[in-house]
Parts: C-alpha cells; sequence; structure tokens
C-alpha cells in the first residue's frame, strides 16, 4: 500500500520575481519509491542518471518539509529560492 502525500497548492514569490509553487502530487509506492510526472521532469530538464539533492526541514524535532533540487543547482537555490519558501512554510504553521 502506498502513502499519498498531500498538500494544498500554493506559490511563494521572492524579490526577483520567481517563484516557487507545488507542481504535483505523487504517490509514495510500498518500496518508498515515487514517480515524477513527465511533464515536471520535462519542465526541469531531468535526464535519466541526474542527481537530486532531497532537502528535509524540520520543526520541533518533525519533518515539516521534503524538497528535491537538482544537485548542479544546489548551492545557487539553497539561498535564492528555498530560503523564502521555507520562511514562508514555517511562518504559515505558527
Amino acid at each position: 500500500m502506498g502513502i499519498a502525500v498531500i498538500i494544498r497548492r500554493t506559490s511563494v514569490n521572492n524579490l526577483q520575481s520567481d517563484s516557487c509553487q507545488i507542481e504535483a502530487i505523487v504517490t509514495i509506492d510500498a518500496k518508498g519509491q515515487i514517480v515524477l510526472p513527465k511533464d515536471l521532469r520535462e519542465k526541469a530538464n531531468l535526464k535519466p542518471n541526474d542527481k537530486i539533492a532531497v532537502v528535509a526541514c524540520e520543526k520541533e524535532g518533525q519533518v515539516c518539509c521534503i524538497m528535491m533540487v537538482k544537485a548542479e543547482r544546489f548551492r545557487g537555490a539553497l539561498s535564492e529560492t528555498l530560503g523564502p519558501l521555507l520562511k514562508g512554510v514555517i511562518e504559515e504553521e505558527k
């Protein structure tokens, strides 16, 4: 039996007019695997064997967010994109 990940559609804009938004709802299968939809893989230019950094964020000792960033863009993405997104998510939970 798989576990469905249910999240509400949201968008966070940073100062450069870039945005983060939820692109898909995926299901974790019995092996713990997920499939990224083809249109998202194409949009993100993800190819077989690309490396993806999986970022887990914790609040009060519990993982509250899991994000994926193409490894080659990881450094810049953390400060430019994920920072404002994380701030918005953590503020919403208060």
